[in-house]
């Protein structure tokens, strides 16, 4: 899906973000993401990223995830689907009523064991940056989950915020906006930006780096 989006943007602005970077800068950047409390894993491709991802989970916990093309494409989201395993929230979540159970949908949206994901950029100086329409995500990334495990392609390191703002604006939204079109047929937007510089609770937040293009 993703090369048939790009076909529609500049080729420099798919050169500039949409491709895997160098081994060197994707060491750089996991230094810089240990050093501000992120833990960091490196995987080959999506199927080893989805191993990594699935033996980080213990079995039985509360797992919950936003909509994430990256987490589609490896896999990972049709092995939640799988029973027995994981308590898969988002499923529960979409079988209650709205009206009657707001309440009840958003405090079990907002503090899951496991919260997975990814972001829409990572910086030289390792931080994280991800955007959302509606910022459903965003509470159980900052603080709301027991735990936070971000797959990110290696295509999203950037070398600082203002180029992270820029990602998203000229390539990642883009990509988003006629992908929702095309599945819902509504418009994105990019409504909130979470800027994460550093997590003081050890452990909390992972990182598994993906040595190829995934997601936007």
């Amino acid at each position: 899906m993703i090369s048939q989006l790009q076909a529609n943007l500049d080729r420099s602005v798919t050169r500039r973000f949409g491709t895997a970077r160098d081994e060197a800068r994707v060491k750089r950047v996991a230094a810089a993401l240990e050093a501000n409390g992120i833990k960091v894993l490196r995987a080959a491709n999506a199927a080893e990223a989805k191993r990594i991802v699935l033996s980080l989970i213990p079995e039985g916990s509360e797992v919950h995830h936003g909509a994430s093309q990256t987490l589609e494409e490896s896999g990972i989201l049709a092995e939640l689907e799988k029973p027995g395993r994981y308590e898969h929230l988002r499923p529960r979540i979409y079988s209650m009523d709205r009206k009657t159970q707001a309440d009840e949908i958003r405090r079990l949206s907002a503090a899951p064991d496991v919260m997975l994901g990814s972001v829409h950029a990572v910086t030289e100086t390792g931080t994280l940056v991800a955007a959302s329409m509606s910022g459903s995500q965003l509470g159980p990334y900052v603080s709301g989950a027991g735990r936070v495990i971000f797959v990110v392609g290696t295509q999203k390191i950037v070398s600082d915020l203002e180029e992270g703002l820029r990602r998203i604006d000229e390539y990642a939204f883009p990509l988003e906006d006629a992908r929702a079109q095309a599945a819902y047929g509504i418009r994105s937007a990019v409504n909130k930006i979470l800027v994460i510089n550093r997590e003081i609770t050890p452990g909390r937040i992972t990182v598994v780096l993906v040595d190829e293009v995934l997601g936007f």
